[in-house]
């Protein structure tokens, strides 16, 4: 007589979200979380394990017991680590599995009202004009932003200056202040700066333009064709997760991103459900790491 598997779950799932608690990334992890739990008859338990540009939260699921119960929280940040270090903690495609994505928003190109552009064409053009005159803050040596401001920088053409702080916000303070000309960053981040004349909107640097800023064009629109840089989220399992726990996830997850609730709770942080397979967004994320590396070597930049 056979031995019947236990269902699953019997217990609250751990998604352990690499970051502080408040930003955007923890903020739609608790949204999903909440929003799967009904469909999964348990809680989601959002277990925050910040440090090292994500990759000790990263590392604690990648060595937790695949099954079920410890999920990650994965983002732009998980794509652009493999892509700057040599050495890592994890094998970023082998050790995990990938459940699905929950959610992208558009990267977003500011300056400082002083600028005088008034889009990416003609910031280019007074970055030719002016060459190494125009600096861009970023949260970090090997951040994310730094990269995609990179792709931008090389596909322009142009002699721009990276200035490194540690985090965004101290960036946009001086942007604000005129100290920088120029932040690539999340529209949550910005957008009540934008609003109150503080700084301008140029582009953003998804594939397609925003349905929140449906008025600001992409940076592939300014003629430079293929350039994608946004954020992203999604969740990923221990590698040797059983499938059928996996494909679980995915169709609670799928069915989570398309309730009215969530997609409303999402565009409060500027962000919009995305569905993929588990299929293709493995695809994604090795295709990206391979894009990543090529930019960080052409440029070469290196983490910390």
């Amino acid at each position: 007589m056979g031995v019947q598997a236990q269902p699953y779950p019997v217990k609250p799932i751990r998604l352990v979200v690499p970051v502080p608690p408040g930003g955007s990334n923890d903020v739609l992890s608790r949204i999903t979380a909440q929003a799967m739990s009904p469909g999964l008859g348990q809680q989601m338990v959002i277990d925050n394990r910040s440090g090292a540009a994500g990759m000790i939260g990263a590392d604690n699921v990648a060595k937790s017991a695949p099954d079920g119960y410890s999920l990650l929280n994965i983002q732009a940040s998980f794509v652009a680590n493999p892509a700057l270090r040599s050495k890592m903690p994890y094998d970023t495609l082998n050790d995990f599995v990938f459940v699905g994505l929950m959610a992208r928003a558009p990267l977003l190109a500011v300056v400082h009202p002083s600028l005088p552009v008034k889009n990416i064409k003609e910031l280019v053009a007074l970055a030719k004009a002016h060459p190494g005159q125009i600096n861009y803050g970023t949260p970090g040596i090997g951040s994310y932003t730094q990269l995609a401001t990179e792709l931008f920088r090389r596909m322009a053409g142009i002699n721009i200056v990276h200035v490194p702080y540690k985090g965004i916000a101290p960036a946009l303070t001086d942007l604000m202040g005129g100290h920088l000309q120029l932040a690539m960053t999340s529209p949550p981040s910005v957008m009540s700066q934008v609003q109150a004349g503080r700084l301008k909107a140029l582009a953003v640097g998804s594939e397609k333009r925003s349905s929140f800023l449906p008025d600001i064009p992409t940076i592939a629109e300014a003629g430079y064709t293929g350039y994608r840089a946004d954020y992203w989220w999604g969740i990923a399992a221990p590698a040797k997760t059983p499938i059928e726990i996996v494909n679980r996830l995915a169709t609670e997850l799928n069915k989570a991103l398309q309730t009215a609730e969530l997609k409303q709770r999402y565009a409060a942080e500027g962000a919009e459900p995305s569905v993929m397979t588990r299929e293709q967004l493995t695809q994604f994320i090795a295709t990206d790491i391979a894009r990543w590396r090529q930019v960080a070597r052409d440029a070469n930049v290196r983490a910390e």
